[in-house]
């Protein structure tokens, strides 16, 4: 019996002995780890970038790892040896799976993924995220209510700002003065990651656009036809930019530093994070501009009954400039839960400018004989510091897009800005100006939205929405007397508070038969305005306005059937254009330039657009063609109205009214070509016409109405052309040709722009040097005849030279070690960063 003891201890001592070397032999030859590499290409053998490749070894999990594509699609990593399930998943394809033994170190080749669309068969499946059109690497892509544009295809923006990148974006132009226009219209909202922000200051104006580093810029969704999701306000659409977030794992970032001419420079960077369930992100940066510009006016008074001339009055200005902006942004992102997730961020942004203005003042009698002579000068400087602060909870109940989003926005805007501006009548000072104003926005942005699956090809939306906005304007504006004493011009100077709530609750339902995809939607809104004027005299004035609007829309899209994947698409929306708050103060904010001024209008009420469009997408290996035919319908519209007005001297004043309709139509043409593999081509025209009724009189001032009646047709054209020289280096020369448009008021020539743009890829993909050049030919200006009552006026300004500029751009790898697998995309989820999406990650 202890003889059989003896030997089962000893077979036992034996195993376990075994065991532990056996063991010991295979956790060692486990942590000898293999070099691996691959690429994931797509079905037509493109490489796909930024995807992610996890490995799970199914023996230990300590041993699992993933990686990131590059920019052509390759990755490489180290494992070891065993038996891998593979996952492989990239934005606008489908999730893949395989199973690879890894026994040696070597190149597992290609991995093929299926674009969401070809699995498919390029069908409408979910009527908002369906991509019909371009893939991910193409310039831009077509989505039914949206188009998407892709800004690291554009070498020309590259070490520019956001105002750069629009230049080439899809129905949208860029006017010298810095203007935004979508179709022709001016009334652009513009969302930062699907909300107002303070980024973009109080104006959203030229300033504002120039302090957003292109670099930061993950993608802008031109949005013609909002659907009712989004707020109802902006009649020509909605430009939505993405700002930048973590793709992978690990340690990620991107550093660009610019340096240009005018003098301009530029150093920002991207940073993120990620490990486990934290994401933290970093984005910032700061630069320095100057520039130049110039505006030369000759205006021609004439009796208004005779048209007999009674002088002239010409102006030429010149303006010099220098700004130094700054903007961080710094947050994080974390998973509660499998199912709920809760992110919070924080913004500052600060610009800063000085001006120095001299406008040269000549007056002619009727046959052009000098009278007088004066020159102004104007020194200005302004300052704006924005805060921001974003929270947000998103909860998934289930996998199958059941959801709801609850976001809260606090937003904080001072500017302040003072304005010297004297008069000088042969070297004799004549007369002055001081300004100083303030300006202090506050906002507050509350959100829940809901999203049910109803089937598998239908879901109800629904939400709310509270805006509350309330805008602090303050006016000091002096002038000298007859003994060039300063005192205060009570008639243009005091505060002004506007308080503007909006309430908005929309529900939308989408689901497809057969062919027929729809999507039906109705959105309510409330509007209560309060505004409250106070002049320094004591004298109080107050006016509110609440109206409540209902804004439906509806998307059709119908599936041509065969083996192509072209889509007819068929929508239509209502839009609001609530005027801006500075629209409503009923006294100029500045005496700088006397003789032409800027008053509000404290009556005027909201615009109302009916907006009709029909499109058709075409999207075949090599090209992809997007018309679209739009019309318009704009009811109350405001025009600008100029009038000649005598405050110690003859000036215009220019006020906005309620005059009238106005009918919009037109063409919107989008086609790219890969034309060689060398040779590829991106251009959009758009061919637009009007049609205006109504008129405008006053008469205290006027003996006349002015008529708005009229109609016109212009057309803006845009050609992109990229060459590809080699496997590094990159060219783009770009045209732009804005034809002559017509108004009732105004007649503009006609315009045309070129622009060059290079890079070249360095340090083993890691960094890239771009250059570029805006305005080759010196073309960028406006030629401009306005015509009034008693008056007509020939203008011409350019906004800024031909400027040159070169960058630097250095990419961080990501952390060598990857703990955790991405997230399975949620098809129904609104990853398009449309209106209900929380801050940048």
């Amino acid at each position: 019996m202890t003889n059989k003891i003896e030997i089962s201890s000893i077979i036992k001592k034996r195993t376990l002995g075994l065991s532990f070397v056996l063991g010991a032999a295979s956790l060692a030859f486990a942590q000898q780890k293999v070099n691996v590499s691959g690429k994931i290409v797509d079905q037509q053998n493109n490489a796909v970038p930024y995807a992610s490749v996890t490995f799970s070894n199914k023996a230990n999990k300590l041993f699992s790892d993933a990686a990131l594509t590059d920019e052509k699609g390759a990755y490489q990593l180290q494992l070891s040896p065993g038996n891998y399930d593979i996952s492989i998943e990239a934005i606008d394809f489908k999730k893949s799976m395989l199973n690879k033994q890894i026994s040696a170190a070597g190149n597992l080749g290609n991995f093929t993924v299926i674009s969401e669309s070809s699995s498919t068969n390029g069908k409408t499946q979910d009527i908002e995220g369906v991509t019909i059109t371009a893939a991910s690497t193409k310039p831009y892509r077509v989505e039914l209510d949206k188009k998407v544009y892709d800004p690291s295809t554009d070498i020309i923006s590259k070490g520019g700002n956001l105002q750069d990148v629009l230049t080439n974006v899809p129905s949208v132009s860029v006017d010298t003065d810095g203007t935004v226009s979508m179709r022709g219209n001016s009334n652009v909202k513009f969302l930062i990651n699907g909300k107002p922000s303070a980024l973009l200051g109080i104006d959203s104006g030229a300033n504002a656009l120039q302090s957003i580093p292109a670099d930061q810029i993950e993608r802008i969704e031109v949005i013609t036809n909002p659907s009712s999701k989004f707020e109802a306000s902006g009649t020509a659409g909605i430009l939505n930019i993405i700002l930048k977030k973590s793709k992978g794992m690990g340690f990620n970032g991107s550093v660009v530093g610019s340096l240009g001419y005018l003098p301009t420079t530029s150093l920002n960077t991207n940073l993120s994070w990620k490990k486990g369930d934290w994401t933290w992100f970093l984005n910032g940066g700061g630069g320095y501009r100057k520039g130049e510009g110039k505006s030369d006016s000759d205006t021609r008074f004439f009796d208004p009954l005779t048209l007999a001339t009674t002088r002239y009055f010409e102006q030429n200005s010149r303006n010099k400039s220098e700004s130094n902006n700054y903007n961080a942004t710094a947050g994080f992102n974390v998973d509660l839960t499998e199912k709920t997730s809760f992110n919070l961020s924080g913004m500052i942004r600060n610009f800063s400018s000085n001006s120095d203005n001299k406008v040269d003042n000549i007056n002619y009698d009727a046959a052009r004989v000098l009278n007088s002579y004066s020159q102004t000068k104007a020194l200005g400087n302004s300052s704006n510091l924005s805060l921001q602060g974003d929270v947000g909870l998103d909860h998934k109940f289930n996998g199958n897009g059941h959801n709801i989003a609850l976001s809260l926005s606090l937003q904080r805007s001072n500017n302040k800005s003072t304005e010297d501006s004297k008069e000088y009548n042969q070297s004799v000072f004549g007369y002055g100006t001081l300004g100083n104003n303030n300006t202090v926005n506050k906002s507050v942005i509350g959100k829940v939205d809901y999203e049910l699956p109803l089937g598998e090809k239908s879901k109800l939306e629904a939400g709310y929405r509270i805006d509350r906005n309330t805008n602090d304007y303050d006016f000091l504006n002096s002038e000298t007397d007859l003994n060039l004493k300063f005192g205060i011009v009570d008639a243009y100077s005091g505060n002004t508070v506007y308080d503007e709530t909006i309430n908005a609750g929309y529900a939308q339902f989408k689901s497809k038969f057969d062919k027929l995809g729809y999507q039906l939607g109705l959105r309510a809104e409330n509007s209560n305005i309060n505004i409250e004027y106070q002049s320094l005299s004591g004298n109080t004035s107050n006016k509110k306005k609440d109206y409540t609007g209902f804004f439906p829309s509806v998307f059709l899209s119908y599936d041509l059937g065969g083996d192509r994947n072209d889509q007819l698409l068929l929508n239509y929306s209502r839009r609001i254009n609530r005027p801006r708050s500075w629209f409503l103060i009923p006294y100029p904010t500045s005496l700088a330039n006397r003789q032409n001024l800027f008053r509000g209008n404290e009556d005027l009420n909201p615009s109302y657009v009916d907006s009709f469009e029909l499109g058709y997408a075409v999207q075949k290996k090599k090209f992809t063609i997007n018309p679209t035919l739009y019309y318009r319908k704009t009811t109350d519209d405001v025009k600008f109205v100029l009038l000649s007005q005598s405050i110690g001297s003859d000036v215009l004043v220019t006020s906005p009214y309620n005059v009238g309709n106005q009918a919009n139509y037109g063409l919107d043409l989008n086609l790219t070509a890969d034309l060689f593999p060398w040779y590829k081509i991106m251009a959009s025209a758009d061919l637009y016409g009007y049609k205006s009724e109504g008129s405008y009189f006053d008469p205290s001032r006027m003996q006349t109405p002015l008529s708005f009646e009229g109609s016109g047709f212009s057309t803006r054209l845009r050609l992109t052309n990229s060459f590809k020289i080699d496997k590094t280096l990159n060219m783009q020369l770009q045209g732009f040709y804005r034809g002559g448009e017509k108004t009732a008021s105004s007649t503009s020539k006609d315009m045309y722009v070129l622009n060059f743009g290079a890079n070249k890829t360095i340090w083993k993909n890691n960094g890239t040097i771009a250059f570029n050049i805006q305005d080759i030919l010196g073309t960028r200006g406006r030629n401009t005849t306005s015509l009034g009552p008693g008056y007509e006026r020939d203008s011409y300004m350019r906004w800024s030279p031909r400027t040159f500029n070169i960058s630097l751009t250095y990419r961080f790898k990501q952390g060598e070690k990857i703990d955790a697998p991405k997230k399975k995309k949620d098809i129904n989820a609104n990853s398009q960063g449309a209106d209900d999406q929380g801050p940048p990650m």
